[in-house]
């Protein structure tokens, strides 16, 4: 829908999960699915930054009628499994698309 609405050609917009998450539950979530433990180290002395992250996707509901129900988890989990298998795959040899180059 994206690729050819002329209203969009351009322009950039926000298209992603609306669900606000801080980045260190973030680092949760990702330690969940891949199912690992990470040490976390933090730095109080660094600036603060805004306290979570979120896709507005206001504007891509008013062009197109439509927004993303994929929830966060879920696309988490679905692009960490195909990492995982492109990972394994060529490790085994096998051509991926990650593997192709123009050189």
């Amino acid at each position: 829908m994206i690729m050819h609405c002329s209203e969009l050609v351009a322009t950039p917009i926000n298209l992603g999960s609306d669900e606000l998450i801080s980045i260190n539950a973030l680092v949760g979530l990702l330690e969940e699915i891949a199912g690992v433990k990470f040490e976390r180290h933090y730095d109080l002395t660094a600036p603060r930054g805004v306290a979570g992250r979120n896709s507005d996707n206001t504007f891509i509901q008013q062009v197109l009628g439509w927004e993303p129900d994929t929830t966060l988890r879920n696309g988490m989990e679905k692009t960490y499994t195909w990492i995982k298998q492109q990972y394994a795959d060529r490790k085994a040899g096998k051509p991926t698309p990650a593997g192709y180059k123009n050189n």
